[in-house]
Order: structure tokens, then sequence, then C-alpha cells
């Protein structure tokens, strides 16, 4: 039995992007909250370990990339000197700060913040399971599960050795390595594979797909293959793990390599780094009409309720894109729902950045899928080759894409690739939410020289009347 048993009025699961975002919303409007997470603050893996210590290390990466290659420029700098815990501390840091600051907008919100795990005991009712180990039965007039995802694994490839990395533990620098070998070429992989290649491991990268970045336009992930291929010890594509085994420093690896020979190589870590995965054993989902499909997702209608009338899911457990944003944005629907308000969560187009060197990012359709679904639609690419703010940072290695409706000259969908492309995106976003035209993007004023004018160029080489390329209209 529950030592304690209260009430509330929406209880949050998970205090990752989609579920502080959900209490903070609720608390706004005036409801009483309540959110529950393992963690001691807000923040979920993507704060405390995804997107954020990641992009702190990225920003190291690159420093130390653009040092290097500001030789070309007339400047040298020595060697750099990596010291190891301070760049961890630099990275806790980052996390702690913004996890903290979440803490001090819980209680400013008086949210009731719970440190524990939830288990549903019916549609109306769940246990807590306090930190300390207590047990609390909380009655819910409504509740949002916001639980998130975990990493995925290869069983038969899990070894018991420390060496084999995650995506969590990669991200706690535990030595840098000379040899590491990454398993999978998905954004994850390919982000922590670039910082330990900038602090000055040899990064190799298997992926049994025929291309990194698997789902991305091709044309896009071209020039950061270039980038990477000398920068990498090798890149081994349509290639599988057969198997790993703990050796004295090290791990062996046995591979299926595209010719179909297998090779062994020894690296001193392996990052596995396959993607993430829905999880809802524990939760006590059995006890309540909430329906998981085949691949682990809970079931939710365009207004984030789940098939039991007064439960709500949001965020990865809600299904694809696995992306904090979208999980936020989530939050903030189940929220106006369940405050009467008519809401929808019908977004047009929900932007996906990978922050490698070159960033690649892109929104609404892409040219792959306008492809595979027959969708009429035309292409209109401005190569940074071509832009002069591109040219003066000696990156020409990008290019803004726009795909268009050649009816109605709607935009579609906008992909960039290039530095900095993960800020670029969002004007992508609100044209194709704002149902933009390809004349509306011409005719909005860009500032000269920036990075931001090539979605201007790119509309205007759809009508052929592009300044800094000739290329007529068909």
């Amino acid at each position: 039995m529950a030592n304690i048993s209260t009430t509330a009025e929406l209880v949050v699961i998970g205090a990752g992007p989609g579920g502080y975002a959900a209490a903070f919303s609720a608390a706004d409007l005036g409801m009483n909250v309540t959110l529950i997470d393992k963690e001691k603050n807000p923040g979920g893996v993507c704060l405390y370990r995804g997107c954020i210590p990641s992009k702190a290390l990225l920003h190291v990466a690159k420093l130390i990339d653009e040092s290097k290659e500001a030789a070309n420029w007339g400047v040298t700098f020595g060697e750099p000197k990596i010291d190891i815990d301070k760049l961890r501390d630099f990275k806790n840091k980052v996390v702690n700060k913004l996890t903290g600051g979440l803490g001090t907008l819980s209680k400013q919100r008086k949210i009731n913040y719970i440190q524990g795990m939830a288990k549903f005991l019916s549609s109306d009712k769940i246990e807590v399971e306090h930190e300390n180990g207590e047990k609390e039965e909380i009655t819910f007039k409504n509740v949002i599960i916001a639980i998130g995802s975990v990493i995925s694994t290869v069983p038969s490839l899990m070894i018991n050795s420390k060496r084999l990395l995650n995506s969590t533990t990669a991200l706690d620098l535990p030595e840098i390595p000379k040899r590491l070998l990454v398993i999978g070429g998905g954004y994850i992989g390919l982000e922590l594979g670039s910082v330990y290649q900038a602090l000055g491991t040899k990064v190799s990268v298997v992926e049994m797909t025929a291309g990194l970045l698997p789902g991305a336009d091709r044309d896009l992930v071209s020039f950061l293959e270039r980038r990477l291929t000398p920068k990498f010890e090798k890149i081994m594509l349509n290639a599988k793990v057969a198997g790993l085994k703990e050796v004295e420093n090290g791990i062996t690896v046995t591979m299926i390599l595209k010719d179909g020979s297998t090779v062994e190589e020894t690296y001193d870590y392996v990052l596995m780094s396959i993607g993430r995965r829905p999880i809802t054993a524990g939760l006590g989902l059995e006890n309540t009409k909430v329906s998981v499909n085949q691949r682990g997702f809970i079931e939710v209608d365009k207004q984030l309720r789940t098939k039991d009338e007064h439960i709500f899911a949001i965020g990865d457990i809600a299904g694809d894109p696995m992306l904090a944003h979208k999980a936020s944005h989530e939050a903030r629907v189940a929220v106006e729902v369940i405050a009467g308000h008519k809401a929808f969560f019908e977004p047009k187009a929900i932007p996906a950045v990978v922050f490698t060197d070159p960033e690649i990012a892109w929104a609404g359709l892409t040219e792959t899928q306008a492809r595979e679904m027959n969708i009429p639609h035309t292409v209109a690419k401005f190569p940074w080759a071509a832009a002069s703010r591109a040219v003066t940072l000696d990156r020409s290695d990008g290019v803004t894409k726009l795909i268009i409706d050649p009816e109605t000259e709607r935009v579609l969908g906008v992909a960039v690739c290039g530095p900095g492309a993960g800020e670029l995106i969002a004007e992508g976003v609100l044209a194709i939410e704002m149902a933009a035209t390809a004349t509306d993007l011409k005719m909005s004023i860009h500032p000269h020289p920036t990075l931001s004018e090539t979605l201007m160029e790119a509309a205007e080489v759809f009508f052929g009347q592009c300044t800094h390329i000739y290329r007529p209209k068909k």
C-alpha cells in the first residue's frame, strides 16, 4: 500500500523537453501540476545525456578544426593541448546550468516536482515511488506521458566492457582513445565521432546501408562524406559488425565488408550508435485503456490523446520523429486540449538538423520523399560556391535546396547543407507553414552578404533569374 494519497489536476510523467514544456505551459494556464522524473531537475535525455552536452563538445571540435584550417588563411596556431578533465567539466557545467535553471523555473511556477518513478494503477490513478523509497498514490484528472525513449542495442553484440560505449557513456569522455570504431552512420554516431576525431582520435565508421545518414537526401550527404572521408580513418559502407571481443586494452571487432570478405580490427573503444527506441515496460499501461502499436509507440490522435480519454502521450514515446522540438510543440497542443481549447498537432514541417560539419538540415518534403511518393515537384538549388558569404568563410561546400510545387509555386520543402544550416532552416519552416511561394521568398529582401540569402537565391533559380549563377529556366 502507498504511504501517501494525494490528488492532482494534471500529472506529467517524464521531465524532458516534452514533459517540462507541458508542465510549465499547464502551470501558466493556472492548472495544479505534478511533474515526475527520476532526475533531480527537469531536462530529460536531451539536456542530461543528449543534444545539449553533445553540442557543447561539438562547439569545441569546431574550434579545433577551424584553428587548423586557419593555416590556409595565413594564420598558424600550434597543436592544441587537450585537458580532458577541464573539457569534461565544461560540458558538465553547461548541463548543470540548464537543468538547474529548469529546476528554478519549476519552483517559480509552483509545480509539485517529484523525483521518482511512476506506474499506472488505473485510468485515473498512479503510484509514484519516490527517490527515498516512499510510495505515493496520486489520483489525477488528466495525465501526460512523456517518458521519452531508450538507446537501441544489438543484443548479439553486447559485451560486458567499459570500452563498449553508447551515446551516453561516450559523452562522459572516459579518455581520448587512439582508435575508435563507430557502429552506425546516423547523426548521433557521426556527431560523436566528429568530436573524438577533432580531439585526436583515429575514427572509423561502419554502416550497414549504402550511405551515411540514411533517410537524408544524397546530394546533401555527399558534402559531408567528402569532408569526413579524409578526416576519418575509414568509412565502411554496406558493411556490418559480426562480433565483438574484449582484449587487453581494446576490443577486437569482426566485420563483414561490402565485398563479402571478413576482417578483424582492434580498437581502443567501440561506440554503438544505432538509434533509439520506445519502451513502456513497467509503466503499468495494462491497467489502462492505452494502446501500444507493433513498434512500441503509444497510439495517439491529432490531439495527442490516447485511447484512454484522460491520458495523453507526447514526444518520443508517441512516435517519430524522435526530436526534442517536436515533443515541446506536442506538449503545448496536449495542454491546450486539456484546458478545453480547440487544438491539433498538424505541423506541415518538423525540422531535422544533423550537427556535423557541415551541418545538414531539412524541413517539409524532401526530394527523396517527393520522388518515392510521385508528388509533382521542381527542385531549385543554389550552390554555396556562388554565395559570397560562404566564400569569405572559405566554406563553399554547401547547398540550399527548395522543393517547389510546379503548378502553385508553393514551397513544399527546404534543405540546407553547410555551416549554420541548423539556424537557416527555421526560415524554411516558416515558409512552409505560412504556405509561402517561391515568389514570396524571391521578393523578401535578405541581408548581404549572409548565408541566409541563399534561400532567396534558390527561389530565383526556380524562375531562372538568379543573379549569381546563370541557370535559365527550362
